[in-house]
């Protein structure tokens, strides 16, 4: 619940170092050669960046919450479109569903018992804990919601989790996001592109701070809206039969998280602005208009049943924890170390093995990266983000074919990503497969004119007289 995270420090290009074309001419021989060196890679898979935007007009509406009319960006059709269009993508950047469908269920059960108490219960709310380590929870305009089992190991009871869904259900049913811009209101979804304009060094950091701060992008709530969530969650969380001191403890639990380790992997809600005056907000509600509430169960013991997959790997989580806040600090042969840590501890861990490759593509070493990212591949192939990891390797490796494939299977789970359509047509263009590589540049064009993607695609086609 704090947005004063610290971000990853990335060193995007300057414009002294957006690239000339004899840049372009020299990528263009590697690939002819398939020896595509890991600048050049690195140049392209950067130059893949895309920004993703949904627009809307702005009209007046009533707020479900008060009945007052409040100015709206988007309409509640775009609403529900914003979260078919782009949740998928987004649980996809924070590794994507755990694999426990009874932990899935568990948490669903509870998202819809608690919904429909809501000012909305119609809205396609959806639950799923995701693979990611950080400690945060976020929801899209109309319910799609994620938490992270970063956070699940450190709630201590079901109330705590009512809480955390009540607060982002205020979100959804107070149409938070709809009062924002609608210019703006989803942006950066292909974050791999972004990841990686950065000096080639830090490339894996990069991508895994591009990670962690992902919901971030999805929105930045005022002071007022989350004052106004805490509040609708609260009253969620009570007339779901649940303590209104769930809420209290949640609170306190991430004010305690941030004086402990105020850094970017320990603050709950980075797009949520976390303060002791919200805490004391909700224990003065809990003791005064919910009191009568305080007696009822937190039901700790069921929620501890429920979880208890998850709780055996909780050194693996806190492991892949240490290794990320290691990645960020640029730390990465501790960071090395703690991902070995965390695959020992779980070997069959989806998030473990992906981390650990990004950390050893980091580091340069290419050929053990793909070892684990093959390994991820395995454990989870219905998960894209180790396909697209895979893909870069690929291309890193001189191996156009395989990145093809390895990128094309991200496309099939996750299409509509202008970033991975550039990067097909670059592996394309490194077969020699020139008039499929254009139909693809030709594509990736239609979304986009502007960047060094757009620049370098723009180039291949004058250059092998494609209008």
């Amino acid at each position: 619940m704090s947005n004063r995270a610290k971000r990853v420090k990335i060193r995007t290009m300057k414009p002294a170092d957006s690239p000339s074309q004899p840049m372009h001419d020299s990528i263009a021989r590697d690939l002819g050669r398939q020896r595509l060196s890991r600048r050049h890679a690195l140049w392209l898979l950067g130059a893949s960046a895309t920004a993703t935007t949904l627009a809307g007009l702005q009209g007046c509406a009533q707020s479900p919450v008060t009945g007052e009319r409040i100015l709206v960006g988007i309409s509640e059709a775009q609403e529900k479109a914003a979260d078919a269009q782009y949740a998928p993508h987004q649980f996809s950047e924070d590794l994507g569903p755990i694999q426990d469908d009874a932990v899935n269920r568990y948490v669903s059960r509870i998202g819809a018992e608690l919904q429909t108490h809501t000012h909305r219960p119609h809205m396609p709310y959806s639950y799923r804990v995701v693979n990611a380590h950080h400690i945060n929870a976020y929801t899209f305009p109309a319910g799609a919601m994620a938490v992270t089992r970063g956070i699940m190991v450190n709630l201590q009871d079901e109330a705590e989790l009512a809480a955390l869904l009540g607060h982002e259900m205020g979100h959804v049913n107070a149409r938070h996001a709809a009062q924002r811009s609608g210019q703006s209101l989803l942006a950066n979804v292909a974050l791999m592109g972004l990841a990686l304009t950065v000096d080639e060094q830090w490339a894996g950091v990069a991508m895994v701070g591009g990670q962690i701060g992902a919901s971030a992008l999805l929105s930045s709530y005022s002071r007022e809206h989350e004052r106004q969530a805490d509040a609708l969650g609260q009253s969620y969380l009570v007339q779901g039969g649940y303590p209104a001191s769930g809420m209290t403890r949640l609170h306190q639990l991430l004010v305690d998280q941030e004086k402990q380790t105020p850094s970017l992997l320990q603050t709950m809600f980075s797009s949520h602005p976390m303060s002791s005056e919200r805490l004391a907000t909700a224990d003065r509600l809990a003791r005064t208009q919910y009191a009568d509430s305080l007696a009822r169960p937190t039901r700790r013991e069921r929620f501890m049943d429920e979880i208890a997959s998850l709780r055996r790997i909780q050194p693996t989580i806190e492991a892949c924890q240490q290794g990320e806040t290691a990645m960020s600090r640029r730390q990465l042969p501790q960071a090395q170390t703690a991902f070995a840590r965390a695959v020992r501890a779980t070997p069959r861990d989806y998030a473990a093995n992906l981390r650990m490759a990004q950390c050893l593509q980091a580091m340069g070493k290419t050929q053990e990266a793909r070892a684990y990212a093959q390994t991820a591949q395995n454990l989870f192939p219905q998960e894209a983000q180790a396909h697209r990891l895979a893909g870069v390797l690929a291309l890193q490796m001189r191996q156009p074919a395989q990145a093809y494939e390895h990128l094309t299977r991200f496309d099939q789970q996750l299409p509509g990503n202008p970033g991975i359509t550039f990067l097909r047509g670059v592996a394309l263009e490194g077969t020699g497969n020139r008039r499929e590589a254009a139909a693809l540049y030709q594509r990736f064009l239609q979304s986009t004119r502007q960047g060094e993607a757009a620049q370098y695609a723009t180039s291949r086609l004058q250059a092998w007289g494609v209008r």
